[in-house]
């Protein structure tokens, strides 16, 4: 809480909540209070217009109607968000009528945290999360409305392909002599065509033309996965949405009693929704239209995701009346880097016009230096790298950016010569580890005994149990001869290890047996098959400890289950090697970069056909995703940016050949970038 000492008599009075009276004893004084914020008689203890710029205080105070917030880098989006939540809960709104949207759980329970160290514990009764996490919250309620029972299972990534790859090989469209694509692909054919909801022959022309002669077996294959889905209690991320969609638009009850109960939406990063997330938005707020969605119309890039660039510029259309605030004043980065990005933003084809500027002073103007091949461009970069950390500037605080993973190859080499440690973003994630995908499994066949994709893969596991007896065993449960009980562990096809397994399921089943327990008598049983089917077993033993540390935190099954499935921890010890430093260069591509932060940032190679990619220049709408990629890069320096290329690039069919820099920083005046050539000693 701020004071302001010139309004206070004396200091050492202790807040006073009103006047003395008249009428009191000429001995007493007569202190007079000053009045922080009122809203409609509410008065307000955290003085807003102190802690808040002008535009950040105009989004805080609207709460009624539609607003659009448009978001520069660095201008304190998430600080506007936290006070806008205070604000609300300070002005009489109930905190259980506020639902706050976000990319990521965590990033909207940091959001809370900070909004509860201003008002209190009020605000851990906002109801805040991820679209899919609201979703699938909600369609636990609702789930039979749709066909589904409510323990249905949510299947990863990884699942569906499992599942889609399985229905592949029933369909007869894996044999050898001919090509049809695999399983990935086809998982990302079925996704795109959802999120964009465009049909998948539409898709498989604009991105999988030479896949043409196959779409009618495709577009097959895409009904089966989801009757199959259907059938057997599934859902994976794409039908969170979609059904959360669905259950909106056709139950008018559920959505008017929805709409109700949450009166206030906030929705951050909204350049990156896609259709369907845009449509569960105007679902909810068609009815009282308080709706403030956050975000940067310059940094969306995940096209490639599904998100729809057209959401946040088309907003004011499908919410009449918007009111556009604009965060121009940045906090992050010195004025020649704003001044850099600014000028790139400047040649954009459609934007929200903003300028980003700060108070700062001084600052080193970004550099562009082309370098003779791509071996001096690393060269240059490890020296660079050194001198900075002979400077002062720690590793972790340098990053070199770059537009795909590729391009960061011959930099590696340089990096090991010099024993300079770094990571590179976007590792092997937890939840991809083979012994977690094993372990959940398991508690998804206890939760939903319809999770045929689960069952095939602890089947497998058990030694003596191939392909054929699996589908046995399989086909026999979907049609219900086979249960988790003593009797179908008698009667299951197959070696005795099936019956042991179907005992075991049966026992840890009991709802009596709290989660942490189930976990650990899971790990009993499964650390010998794990012992025996990977050779690095001794690795995986500190995944499986985590496992069971998560777990503890849970009461419910399903929800455990959910968030492993929705917002799984990251990191895995598999393939992580021990001792290393905790100081570490960072690589990244520039999708993974997006949101963070450092002192010094690199842009690798970027030269036209490598940034912007050679495949944008058929399409306005990519060379323009590949404009907003170059300022979310730039945008992430806080003191020093520097740009590099290779004059000479060597190409496997043409051999050397002479380059050109990015169209992005070919034009790029003088007075905002200063040019250098280098030259080798």
């Amino acid at each position: 809480m701020n004071h302001d000492d010139s309004d206070q008599q004396n200091p050492n009075l202790p807040a006073l909540t009103g006047e003395a009276e008249e009428t009191r004893p000429a001995r007493h004084k007569k202190i007079v209070l000053k009045r922080r914020d009122e809203v409609e008689g509410t008065h307000l203890s955290i003085r807003y217009s102190d802690e808040l710029n002008a535009a950040q205080l105009a989004a805080v105070e609207q709460t009624e109607g539609p607003i659009l917030v448009i978001a520069g880098a660095g201008t304190g989006k998430t600080r506007t968000l936290v006070y806008r939540v205070a604000r609300m809960i300070e002005s009489g709104i109930r905190p259980d009528n506020i639902l706050l949207t976000t990319f990521t759980r965590k990033a909207a329970a940091e959001m809370l945290r900070r909004a509860a160290i201003l008002v209190g514990s009020r605000a851990e009764q906002v109801e805040g999360g991820t679209f899919h996490s609201f979703a699938n919250l909600t369609l636990r309620r609702y789930a039979k409305l749709l066909g589904y029972q409510n323990n249905f299972t949510i299947l990863d990534q990884g699942d569906a392909e499992d599942a889609i790859n399985f229905l592949r090989g029933q369909m007869g469209l894996d044999a050898k002599n001919r090509r049809f694509p695999r399983k990935r692909t086809l998982g990302s054919i079925i996704s795109a065509s959802i999120n964009r909801v465009i049909p998948v022959r539409e898709f498989v022309e604009e991105a999988y033309s030479h896949f043409r002669r196959e779409i009618e077996e495709i577009e097959g294959l895409a009904r089966t996965y989801r009757d199959y889905k259907a059938g057997h209690n599934l859902m994976d991320y794409d039908d969170l949405l979609v059904n959360m969609a669905l259950l909106l638009d056709r139950h008018e009850d559920i959505r008017k009693h929805l709409a109700d109960k949450h009166r206030y939406i906030m929705v951050d990063e909204y350049q990156d929704t896609n259709k369907l997330q845009h449509e569960i938005v105007r679902l909810l707020g068609e009815k009282h239209k308080n709706v403030m969605v956050v975000g940067d119309d310059s940094q969306s890039i995940y096209s490639f995701r599904g998100a729809n660039f057209r959401n946040i510029m088309d907003f004011p259309k499908a919410f009449p009346g918007t009111e556009i605030v604009k965060l121009e004043e940045n906090y992050r980065s010195s004025q020649p880097i704003l001044d850099f990005t600014n000028e790139i933003l400047r040649r954009a084809v459609e934007k929200y016009e903003k300028h980003l500027y700060t108070r700062r002073t001084g600052g080193q103007t970004p550099m562009i230096v082309a370098t003779g091949s791509d071996q001096l461009q690393s060269e240059f970069i490890v020296q660079m790298i050194l001198e900075l950390r002979e400077q002062g500037t720690e590793l972790s605080d340098i990053a070199v950016l770059f537009r795909s993973s590729f391009l960061s190859f011959d930099l590696e080499i340089e990096l090991n010569k010099v024993n300079i440690p770094y990571i590179k973003m976007g590792g092997f994630k937890f939840i991809e580890a083979a012994h977690v995908k094993d372990l959940v499994a398991y508690l998804r066949v206890v939760h939903n005994p319809q999770d045929v994709v689960s069952w095939n893969r602890i089947l497998l596991l058990l030694e003596g149990v191939g392909p054929r007896t699996s589908q046995n065993v399989i086909d026999l449960i979907s049609s219900g001869e086979l249960r988790l009980n003593e009797e179908s562990a008698e009667n299951a096809p197959g070696n005795e290890r099936v019956g042991s397994l179907f005992r075991f399921l049966s026992l840890i089943g009991s709802e009596e047996i709290p989660v942490p327990e189930k976990v650990e008598r899971l790990i009993e049983y499964y650390r010998p098959i794990m012992q025996g089917k990977y050779d690095d077993y001794s690795k995986r033993e500190k995944d499986i400890e985590v496992f069971a540390e998560i777990a503890d935190r849970y009461r419910s099954l399903n929800s455990f289950l959910a968030d492993m499935a929705l917002e799984p921890p990251t990191d895995s010890v598999v393939g992580l090697e021990a001792g290393e430093d905790d100081e570490k260069l960072v690589l990244s591509t520039i999708h993974s970069a997006k949101g963070l932060e450092w002192d010094t940032v690199f842009i690798l190679t970027a030269l036209d056909g490598r940034f912007p990619s050679f495949w944008a220049a058929e399409d306005l709408n990519d060379m323009e995703e590949e404009r907003r990629l170059m300022y979310v890069a730039a945008t992430r320096a806080k003191n020093r940016l520097i740009l590099s290329y290779p004059l000479n690039l060597y190409d496997r069919e043409m051999g050397m050949t002479l380059t050109k820099p990015s169209r992005f920083i070919a034009d790029i005046p003088d007075e905002i970038a200063d040019r250098f050539v280098l030259e080798d000693e």
